[in-house]
């Protein structure tokens, strides 16, 4: 294999493991997707808010996708190999074999997923001790992140699973580890997931204050004592076994992971935009932000020097760009929420059956419609009398409060699909009006955003990022490679192998902006109202919630 100027070409191998699929791309070393394969996983929601998985699930997927996109390739020329994942609980025993994290006793659902909720009463008293290590995590940690779902297991599972376990791992370093036999767990999980500090390690106050005092006797054995850089190599790489499950060379270099959405962050945040006339050209990196949008929305900033934003989590060291804080809001629910609207309306099995006649997806066919309706006005001011508060589960930034729901104002008697297109872009639009949310806290605090890089599932709807841009007034800047998590993923494979300098050659070598959507600024008036009736929303909801309260 080699490229036009006769060098030859190196491969690398980058994983992700989403919500609903595993995905594996093989990319050049110059950031090009030379193939790419996907595989649906399973899930399990066993009551509200309880949602698991399989590893062994998982691990068959990534075995499958992974030999799919290696096909007809000299795999003498795969160099390296890098894995992201959904900040997921997974559940071993003593002898790495996995244990059931349900009433059922189902061993092989061994994963508590990063959406399930069932740890609300945990997580509520982990906040209630106010330990200086919540100042991380925007003051209030998230019932999604892992601590309060060990406790869960602790006080509901003691003896068929907390007794028993012999590892926790996130995601992440589950996959780094059945490919390597290694331990180690990634930087980027710990601080961001599990409050260990880059600067000063586990807090043992923080794990006896809360009841998990054992795991601070163990040494922090069962949850991770071996920490490792995102891109660092993990022990002598791919091991025998794994190399034969998945298809690849033995021995090849194995990175430390990082979770998905900053796994996106990393793919796309430094590619070079000399020329394109962008507000963030010959600006610093942390200028710009990365919006990773698909079930979920993560924005990961970056600056220089810790920045506490309430409500935002973090600032995490080196987490995601070495060197570099990491702030990180997030929307629990976003595709998920678009989802949910759209098929839960009265004239979805219409809007099916008129997409699949002109062979587009519902959305695609959505946007025509809005198109077809908005007669002479912009398309985004069709929801002057229709408003969405998009907290359908809870909010994670930047108010950090789970018991927030939904809201939906302007709604008449109609079932229509004009009705449905109407609703299906006043979703999109909270969406977006939630982004600036998060984004203009940020600002308050010292970040200085003024360009947003986006990726994800979402990011391929056009009129989901046409609105981020006249919503934020700010230009989106899309990758030339749509699957900027798997570019992610490949560049820590890259780093392992030792064929870049660091990371950040790798970054700057393997990333090329796309497309980029500028904000319509006649427009800016519009939606400046949009946001104080957006703003208002919350602000009576959190007075009903008062009365209701009320003795």
């Amino acid at each position: 294999m080699q490229s036009e100027n006769m060098e030859p070409v190196n491969y690398y191998v980058g994983i992700d493991v989403g919500t609903a699929s595993v995905r594996a791309a093989l990319v050049d070393q110059l950031g090009t997707v030379v193939a790419y394969a996907d595989q649906q996983i399973q899930m399990w929601a066993p009551q509200p808010d309880h949602y698991e998985q399989s590893s062994d699930d998982i691990w068959a997927a990534c075995c499958t996708v992974t030999k799919k996109v290696i096909q007809g390739i000299d795999i003498g020329h795969i160099r390296g190999l890098g894995f992201d994942a959904t900040c997921s609980l997974v559940v071993l025993d003593n002898h790495f074999r996995p244990l059931a994290v349900n009433f059922e006793g189902d061993c092989k659902r061994n994963i508590i997923m990063w959406m399930d909720h069932r740890a609300s009463d945990q997580v509520a008293r982990i906040n209630g001790t106010r330990h200086n290590v919540l100042c991380y995590v925007g003051g209030v940690m998230s019932v999604e992140m892992q601590p309060p779902k060990l406790l869960w297991l602790k006080e509901n599972l003691q003896e068929s699973c907390w007794e028993r376990a012999g590892c926790f791992f996130d995601l992440p370093d589950f996959l780094s580890w059945k490919a390597t036999g290694v331990t180690a767990r990634s930087l980027c999980t710990l601080v961001c997931k599990w409050t260990y500090s880059s600067e000063k390690g586990w807090d043992d106050s923080f794990w006896r204050v809360i009841g998990l005092e054992d795991l601070v006797a163990d040494k922090y054995t069962k949850i991770g004592n071996e920490i490792l850089p995102p891109g660092a190599p993990v022990g002598n790489g791919l091991t025998p076994d794994a190399a034969e499950d998945l298809g690849l060379p033995s021995g090849i270099a194995v990175a430390a992971s990082l979770i998905d959405a900053h796994a996106g962050g990393l793919g796309m945040i430094g590619a070079s935009v000399r020329g394109y006339n962008l507000p963030c050209e010959n600006q610093p990196i942390t200028s710009r932000i990365a919006v990773i949008c698909g079930t979920s929305s993560c924005h990961m900033g970056i600056s220089e020097s810790p920045l506490f934003v309430p409500g935002v989590w973090g600032p995490y060291y080196s987490a995601m760009v070495p060197g570099f804080w990491l702030n990180e809001g997030g929307q629990s629910a976003t595709g998920k929420l678009i989802e949910h609207v759209v098929q839960g309306h009265a004239a979805f099995p219409e809007l099916q059956t008129k997409a699949a006649a002109s062979a587009q997806s519902i959305y695609m066919y959505l946007n025509g419609h809005l198109d077809l309706i908005k007669k002479s006005l912009p398309v985004g001011f069709l929801t002057v009398d229709l408003h969405v508060w998009p907290d359908f589960h809870g909010n994670r930034s930047p108010l950090a409060d789970l018991t927030l729901k939904g809201m939906v104002v302007g709604l008449t008697l109609s079932q229509g699909l004009d009705d449905l297109a109407l609703l299906y872009l006043a979703t999109i639009q909270a969406i977006a009006l939630g982004t600036r949310h998060i984004v203009e806290t940020m600002q308050t605090v010292g970040h200085h955003i003024n360009t947003l890089f986006m990726c994800g599932g979402l990011s391929k709807n056009p009129l989901f990022v046409q609105m981020h841009a006249d919503i934020m007034g700010m230009p989106v800047v899309l990758a030339q490679e749509v699957e900027s998590v798997l570019i992610g993923a490949a560049i820590l494979g890259a780093c392992a192998s030792g064929d870049f300098a660091s990371l950040q050659d790798a970054m700057e070598k393997m990333e090329r902006v796309g497309k980029i959507v500028l904000p319509d600024h006649k427009d800016k008036r519009f939606y400046d109202k949009k946001y104080q009736v957006f703003l208002k929303l919350v602000e009576h909801q959190q007075q009903y919630k008062t009365i209701m309260q009320s003795t």
